[in-house]
């Protein structure tokens, strides 16, 4: 088993501390691999026997052997524009170039789908649609899928809002939060602090906050209520676009069926209005 998988396997097992040790070492596997476990825990800020009880809960003998594995699964597995072009340049001779792209996102979407916990999305899909107000939260990289989602759901119920760091008063925002409220935060690496530091807020509004991310262990998974881990390729962001928005498209599909009479009477409302002046008709040939 890949060490990523392992750690999220034993998360819910583990210490805060150890916590700590999982995400340095998934986040800085070089670092590990030439580094004692006393000078890791020193860098991180705890002691080197928690380092060692780290290795223990996933299994390992001890910090040799967690070593030893990091730096066969992890050592070339940074994330970088470079790691992307790498992957597709591996293609470059391949017949069919777009359709083995293609063929790589459908992989993708497997791998996420293994990861999605049914109970926590059900619970989501349950909150959405009952929810007064839904906010949607997506900073730089994730600011398309961000407006994306929130496009979308809003042609399945009224009420949702797409958060503009850059043109609103974000206190004011979170103000109007509460127990009715929910919160979809996309946050993926390298995680924005904003991003974090706002579900913090928002989740001490009682409001109830949906983490899409790219790891169980990303920063954001504090403050979220039930966390959604988006299968990410050597935490290739781009690589995570089709697997994320196709997660978005099932949220969207749930909230949809589960509000079935609203959605009918909404879409009823929404073609109801006079458009004409907005679309020009094509023409047949």
């Amino acid at each position: 088993m890949k060490l990523r998988e392992l750690v999220h396997e034993h998360l819910h097992n583990l210490s805060k501390s150890q916590r700590k040790v999982a995400t340095y070492i998934l986040d800085h596997p070089r670092n590990v691999a030439v580094s004692s476990a006393q000078e890791i825990g020193r860098i991180i800020g705890v002691s080197e026997t928690t380092v060692i009880r780290f290795c223990y809960s996933l299994g390992f003998s001890g910090y040799t052997e967690l070593q030893k594995n990091t730096r066969e699964q992890l050592l070339f597995q940074e994330s970088s524009l470079h790691t992307y072009q790498q992957s597709k340049l591996e293609l470059e001779q391949a017949p069919h170039f777009y359709e083995q792209v293609m063929e790589q996102d459908c992989r993708t979407i497997t791998e996420t789908i293994k990861q999605i916990n049914e109970t926590d999305y059900e619970t989501a899909i349950a909150h959405l649609s009952n929810a007064e107000t839904i906010y949607i939260l997506g900073l730089r990289s994730s600011h398309a899928a961000a407006s994306w989602l929130s496009y979308t759901l809003g042609l399945v119920r009224h009420d949702v809002k797409l958060i503009r760091t850059e043109s609103e008063d974000i206190i004011r925002t979170l103000s109007t939060m509460n127990d009715k409220s929910v919160l979809v935060a996309i946050s993926f690496h390298r995680y924005l602090k904003e991003t974090v530091r706002i579900a913090e807020l928002a989740h001490e509004q009682q409001a109830f906050v949906i983490a899409i991310t790219d790891s169980l262990l990303a920063p954001i998974e504090a403050h979220s209520d039930v966390l959604f881990p988006i299968y990410s390729p050597k935490k290739s962001t781009l690589d995570a676009t089709a697997s994320l928005f196709s997660f978005m498209n099932a949220i969207v599909a749930g909230v949809s069926v589960k509000e079935k009479d609203n959605f009918e009477k909404h879409q009823k409302t929404y073609q109801s209005l006079k458009s004409d002046f907005l679309f020009v008709e094509g023409t047949e040939k």
